[in-house]
């Protein structure tokens, strides 16, 4: 019985290095959920080539922030915008899918509508931009796919925003 209990104790400990092996392939390094990485706001140079995905994320922003019930954007989130669309300008082999979201507060229906009209409002104007809209789609997941699930403001705030997704080569 002894060694069944041995051999219990390394099968134990070859599932959980399994298990935190599949999570750790899973952690997204790029953005930090503190709000930090991805806003366009890094301190300091960047060692990234300014056409990779991942200069785009770090360095350029992916995401605009809204406020409670808003499609507008704000100052802050033109200028994430115009990064963008600098960025999409010098890099024409992307498109991109911008993903409208929400916080849980209100009805699923509704925060569909409202995370739609988020991610139009950004694709609107990276059109005015100059960014054609052949290379722009839009996606609304409303509230069901929160950065933060608190009943607190600072997490609905981080889960009302726009995120744009890049793709690589333009197809057809």
């Amino acid at each position: 019985m002894g060694g069944m209990g041995i051999v219990m104790s390394g099968l134990k400990k070859a599932t959980l290095l399994a298990v935190v092996l599949g999570l750790s392939a899973c952690s997204n390094a790029v953005w930090d959920n503190a709000g930090g990485s991805g806003t366009g706001t890094s301190p300091g140079g960047s060692n990234l080539d300014p056409a990779s995905p991942a200069y785009f994320q770090q360095e350029v922003g992916d995401r605009v922030l809204f406020p409670v019930d808003q499609s507008t954007l704000s100052a802050e989130a033109t200028t994430i915008l115009q990064g963008q669309a600098r960025w999409l300008t010098a890099n024409p082999d992307y498109v991109v899918t911008i993903q409208g979201h929400a916080d849980e507060q209100g009805t699923r229906e509704y925060n569909l509508a409202l995370g739609a009209r988020r991610a139009n409002e950004a694709r609107d104007f990276l059109i005015g931009q100059g960014i054609a809209g052949t290379r722009i789609q839009v996606v609304s997941f409303g509230k069901e796919r929160p950065l933060e699930i608190c009943s607190a403001e600072s997490c609905y705030a981080k889960n009302r925003r726009a995120v744009t997704v890049l793709a690589g080569g333009l197809t057809g």
